[in-house]
């Protein structure tokens, strides 16, 4: 059986994706790539284009401004992909504009998204896999956004360090709208030391210029590289690789995931210096704006950064955020909506994937307290789902007695005309419906999942 990619490959012809199906090809290391007689040829090999393909279709995207699916994609391609190829090859393919959508921050405020067609995140895709081995090289270890093998896993491990030995204050600094502020010019600069190909830089222009529609209307960019596309985050590394090396050439100890950086010092005042001459650097020589708003020196464990925060200890523990915890409330409330019309099994099954996605990412939390708190809340939430079902004082009766109590204190409990918040939460509910009933019923534990992922770490 064959895959969407091969069948792609096989139907599409010489001219678009060729050869044969089942054939792996891997991709040039930054040697061959380097002594390659054009990075666009690199670009356009069988071999990247397939796994291009593979990984637009395994991301599930939504549709660009032509409006086609995935469901579409395949058919698309090999209708027009023979014509996409031979003008990328000539240097004159224009990308299409893309797709504004607006969705709100956790913390408030507008993060844009440009949503570029399938065609085009392909060919982002198909640009990055090659140009990454090219850059990455030269990248920090102290940044770990978007690069292979590094996580924020590993930025949080690398923050906590830092504190731990005795940098007790950070300089927390938010660049304002980043990705919308990109300076082009800047950009294709450092892109044009390592790129000799006038092909892939044109290219990669028009995608940073490409117009952005909305309600039918595209408008013109003259700066920034919207968050959405496949080649943006390695932009964003490019750029701020610069910022990172002059960290480095300072001696400073510093994380940077993404746009996200933070610098570890041992004083409040070196803490003060380092932020008011970074906030230089960036205006100076990269053209970009701190968010003096979001942007502060104090002690990390009144900060956050990734989701975690730590704690006040001599030997630092890393703990969940307070705006981490409220986010998942927040979510779990939005399930919940409703609920009373549904089975517990049923919205246990809703909620399940979320708290293990959740906890997966926030396994690394050294504090049990706050699970322990957000167990106790969710069983608290779905007992008073079943108390609001059962309505009346004789179905509530009833349904205490056969989960083991009295009926003398089921009737007392039934019929003491508190609200079902209070009685969800108090001991009758408790006692009838305890931890090992939800247990049951396959709730996901926090806690209980937390312990299981520490030790297989």
């Amino acid at each position: 059986m064959t895959t969407q990619a091969e069948e792609l490959a096989q139907n599409a012809g010489g001219a678009a994706l060729g050869a044969e199906a089942g054939v792996t090809t891997r991709l040039r290391t930054k040697a061959e790539l380097e002594q390659a007689s054009g990075l666009m040829d690199a670009v356009c090999e069988r071999g990247n284009l397939k796994l291009a393909y593979q990984r637009v279709v395994e991301n599930k995207g939504a549709a660009g401004v032509d409006g086609i699916g995935i469901a579409g994609f395949k058919d698309h391609l090999k209708l027009h992909w023979p014509t996409i190829k031979a003008k990328l090859l000539a240097g004159d393919y224009m990308p299409q504009a893309v797709r504004r959508v607006d969705i709100e921050k956790p913390q408030g405020g507008i993060r844009t998204l440009g949503i570029p067609t399938l065609t085009d995140r392909m060919i982002q895709q198909a640009l990055h896999q090659v140009l990454s081995p090219i850059f990455e090289a030269e990248f920090s270890e102290s940044s770990y956004g978007f690069r292979p093998g590094r996580n924020a896993h590993q930025a949080v491990k690398a923050a906590k360090q830092y504190v731990a030995e005795d940098r007790r204050v950070v300089v927390d600094m938010d660049l304002e709208k980043f990705f919308d502020r990109v300076n082009h010019d800047l950009l294709m600069e450092k892109l044009s030391k390592k790129i000799g190909d006038g092909r892939v830089l044109r290219l990669i222009r028009r995608y940073l210029e490409a117009g952005m529609m909305a309600d039918g209307i595209v408008s013109p960019r003259i700066e920034g590289t919207p968050q959405g596309g496949p080649l943006s985050p390695l932009l964003s590394n490019i750029l701020l690789t610069e910022l990172d090396r002059e960290l480095e050439r300072r001696g400073h100890a510093f994380c940077r995931y993404a746009d996200d950086c933070n610098i570890y010092v041992r004083s409040q005042q070196a803490g003060e210096r380092v932020m008011a001459s970074i906030t230089r650097f960036l205006a100076d020589t990269l053209k970009l704006t701190v968010n003096v708003a979001k942007s502060a020196v104090a002690r990390p464990w009144a900060r956050k950064f990734l989701g975690y925060s730590l704690t006040w200890h001599k030997v630092p523990k890393l703990k969940i955020a307070p705006t981490s915890l409220k986010r998942l409330e927040d979510k779990i409330r939005e399930v919940l909506k409703g609920a009373r019309g549904r089975s517990l099994t049923t919205v246990i099954t809703e909620l399940n994937p979320i708290l293990r996605g959740w906890m997966a990412y926030f396994k690394l939390t050294e504090t049990k307290k706050a699970l322990e708190e957000l167990d106790g809340w969710i069983r608290h939430k779905l007992r008073c789902i079943l108390w609001r079902q059962w309505k009346r004082p004789y179905t509530r009766a009833m349904n205490l007695m056969r989960a083991g109590l009295t009926e003398e204190r089921a009737w007392r409990s039934a019929c003491n005309q508190r609200g079902p918040w209070w009685n969800s939460g108090a001991s009758h509910m408790n006692q009838a419906f305890p931890k090992s009933f939800f247990d049951r019923l396959g709730l996901v534990s926090l806690l209980d999942t937390m312990r299981r992922l520490q030790c297989v770490q």
